[in-house]
């Protein structure tokens, strides 16, 4: 059967307080809408509609690069105008699965679930039991425990507001009888709206069968509507995050101070200390070992190579037994080959360091190719860059750069040459030699400290 799904998105987010429309506020480094998407294509459906309203051209440049259909409302007249608005698009499909671009940690084992147990009937429902069901709608079943409607807390009885079985808005129905369902709604209601719950009635009164699940964490049918709950999801997302990782073999220094906001692939016997936000796509060899403080971003970072206390690595790759840091800034296109040391207030952009090179100290590499076993002094800047032009340093292998030296580029630094402390390298240096470029001391017996006048 072909199944659609219907993504909810239109809300204005008042109580956020922001100019960005509500579904774009990240959770985890990504929009809310981003997460319920992911779980969406997991589903494999035929395609996926989203709802938009306030913001929504900025809703649709964001998300540019997915395969959606994007419906307006552009009024706010209830959830059930919503899902009106989206029918055309699903016309030809079979089943369609409504859910909400705020509700961000909906998992697709849970809509699985879902889907699966509405297979034989036209209409399923995601409820849930909390202990608290204050604010949300009940789920009202007969004698024989079948669903025949849902009542809004504010028209509900005392006995009925007890019942702790609540409405998540998550559903599936049969697309040919929702659409008779929806055509049937009324916005004879205190807010003038047309809500998707009055179909649960209307259904019922048809001995439509109501299948119902649950889901396996509450936090699941959590909304976002204000930062605060936004927060509060922030962190169980985190939390479920960290026990994944440590599941598949990662030690967590502190599972309560480790942010993932991106995608992390490791290996076996990483251990990442506290403090560390990983973004993007990032990747650990086995024995890998992250100190505290550190952002890895699109990065990749070979077996056994440790990264020392508060270092930055944003596009860059790394090879094994390296060492990094502390206080080390790895830049896009930085590539680190095996046993590479990188030190403290060391930063590397869009080069490459040769096996077992070495930059221990307050050292700036830009648009550089250095060879192997090169030894790099502190203060050493490649000059790669004169106002308008970006320009590339050659290093070959063996060679030794001493303390406090430019390299002017473009400039080449032959294999096994050493450049002279204090230099100021324009021209190529020959392989195998001492290469100075500074004025002679000199040493003035005569001369006199001033003092101050008076």
């Amino acid at each position: 059967m072909k199944l659609g799904v219907v993504i909810l998105a239109a809300g204005l987010g008042k109580r956020m307080r922001s100019e960005l429309p509500k579904v774009l506020h990240p959770l985890a480094g990504r929009p809310l809408l981003g997460h319920v998407l992911e779980a969406s294509r997991q589903l494999a459906p035929e395609r996926i509609v989203v709802v938009h309203g306030h913001g929504g051209e900025r809703v649709k440049a964001t998300f540019a690069d997915h395969d959606c259909v994007w419906v307006e409302q552009a009024e706010q007249r209830g959830t059930g105008h919503a899902v009106i608005q989206a029918m055309p698009a699903v016309s030809d499909l079979d089943r369609v699965l409504v859910l909400y671009g705020d509700v961000p940690l909906i998992s697709p084992a849970t809509l699985r679930a879902l889907l699966d147990a509405s297979t034989r009937t036209r209409l399923g429902l995601l409820t849930a039991e909390l202990v608290d069901p204050r604010g949300y709608g009940r789920i009202i079943r007969d004698a024989q425990n079948r669903v025949v409607r849902i009542v809004e807390e504010k028209d509900a009885s005392t006995e009925q507001r007890g019942i702790q079985e609540i409405n998540t808005g998550f559903l599936v129905a049969d697309r040919h009888r929702l659409s008779e369902w929806l055509g049937a709604i009324r916005d004879d209601n205190a807010q003038g709206e047309y809500y998707l719950t009055d179909i649960i009635g209307l259904a019922a009164d048809e001995g439509v069968p109501i299948a119902t699940t649950q889901p396996a964490e509450l936090a699941e049918i959590a909304g976002v509507n204000d930062r605060v709950q936004l927060a509060d999801l922030e962190r169980i997302y985190q939390r479920w995050a960290a026990e994944d990782l440590m599941r598949s073999g990662v030690a967590l220094a502190d599972p309560n101070r480790f942010d993932l906001r991106g995608r992390l692939v490791a290996e076996r016997d990483v251990h990442i200390d506290i403090n560390v936000i990983v973004e993007g796509d990032v990747r650990l060899a086995s024995g890998v070992r992250i100190g505290p403080n550190c952002v890895l971003k699109d990065c990749v970072i070979g077996a056994q190579t440790e990264v020392m206390a508060n270092c930055v690595i944003e596009g860059a790759v790394v090879g094994r037994n390296a060492r990094i840091g502390p206080f080390a800034r790895l830049r896009p296109q930085a590539e680190l080959a095996d046993d590479t040391h990188v030190g403290n207030f060391v930063e590397i952009k869009k080069s490459r360091l040769g096996k077992g090179s070495k930059a221990n100290h307050l050292t700036y590499l830009g648009d550089a190719e250095v060879g192997e076993g090169v030894n790099i002094g502190a203060g050493t800047i490649t000059c790669n860059y004169d106002g308008a032009n970006k320009s590339r340093t050659t290093i070959g292998d063996r060679a030794f750069i001493g303390s406090n030296t430019a390299l002017v580029a473009p400039v080449s630094v032959g294999d096994g040459a050493t450049i002279g402390a204090g230099s100021v390298v324009t021209k190529d240096a020959p392989p195998d030699a001492l290469t100075l470029s500074r004025a002679r001391q000199a040493t003035l017996k005569a001369w006199v400290r001033p003092t101050k006048k008076g």
